[in-house]
């Protein structure tokens, strides 16, 4: 069993027989048909995925890794609000009718600005700061930014990463580790895409400042499985889990912002079915 399955299965009892129902409650989420989206929660969710012993894709189901890539990098790449440029379409009920999501994800890590080395956005200090101070204890993003949370389609669910470099004794490589901030998350439909999409952005950032994968630790403020979804996750984790995959980053790239999603992919992997027809609370 792999060990992003093992803490997903764990994760979802934990909710599903220790978690609290928001029935009755006012809630903003509904589904299509206009009825209120109620969950069962769990505050304060934390798992750590070590990814130099597994990359932490799923295997209970199949997640579109290419996909994920592709989200990731049209945010923390090329820094878009747009989903035009994007070449899925898990955005499209959000945009405006121009494609826009507003001052959100994208739009905010390139917004640049100023240091005493000069203009800079979030993504461009982060590399900086691996490579030329990595054991600063201030590299960080945060998209989650009060001003523009007016002008944005849809609040930041994943808001911010905190950078932390550590050396093992005897060893001149360094290790680089994180830690994904998120305020909600729907965790049938969104948990392992995340987990994924930051774990290929660990490696992708370990390549290019010249270290090694560590620690991605994922805090979930508010980790829920909505109503309509609890028989899906129930059917889901009685599934018998494969071994985990292993994962391939193009050794040929150095420079963060020559990555494509077809730089990436999992060999060996072996999924149970796809679930069809999640319903989607809006």
């Amino acid at each position: 069993m792999s060990v992003a399955d093992n803490l997903f299965i764990n994760m979802c009892r934990d909710i599903l027989e220790n978690g609290t129902s928001t029935e009755g409650e006012k809630v903003r989420p509904h589904w299509e048909d206009g009825a209120s989206a109620y969950t069962i929660k769990k505050f304060g969710v934390v798992n750590r995925y070590d990814l130099s012993k597994e990359f932490p894709i799923m295997t209970l189901r199949r997640t579109a890794l290419k996909n994920a890539t592709d989200e990731m990098l049209w945010i923390w790449q090329q820094k878009s609000n747009n989903i035009h440029d994007l070449h899925s379409h898990i955005w499209d009920e959000w945009a405006d009718e121009e494609g826009s999501i507003g001052k959100a994800y994208g739009y905010q890590m390139g917004v640049k600005h100023q240091y005493k080395e000069g203009m800079m956005d979030q993504v461009d200090r982060v590399i900086y700061d691996l490579k030329n101070n990595p054991f600063s204890r201030r590299i960080m993003t945060n998209i989650y930014v009060h001003q523009d949370l007016h002008e944005m389609r849809l609040y930041p669910c994943a808001y911010s990463m905190t950078f932390n470099v550590t050396q093992k004794p005897g060893q001149e490589k360094l290790i680089l580790n994180a830690i994904l901030n998120q305020r909600s998350q729907d965790v049938l439909m969104a948990n392992n895409w995340n987990v994924v999409q930051y774990a290929v952005l660990m490696h992708m950032l370990a390549q290019v400042c010249g270290m090694q994968v560590g620690e991605l630790v994922h805090v979930i403020a508010d980790a829920h499985i909505y109503d309509r979804h609890v028989p899906l996750v129930r059917e889901l984790i009685a599934r018998e889990p494969h071994e985990a995959p292993t994962f391939w980053l193009n050794p040929d790239i150095h420079d963060f912002y020559r990555f494509t999603k077809e730089d990436v992919r999992v060999d060996g992997y072996v999924t149970g079915e796809q679930i069809r027809d999640i319903p989607i609370a809006i």
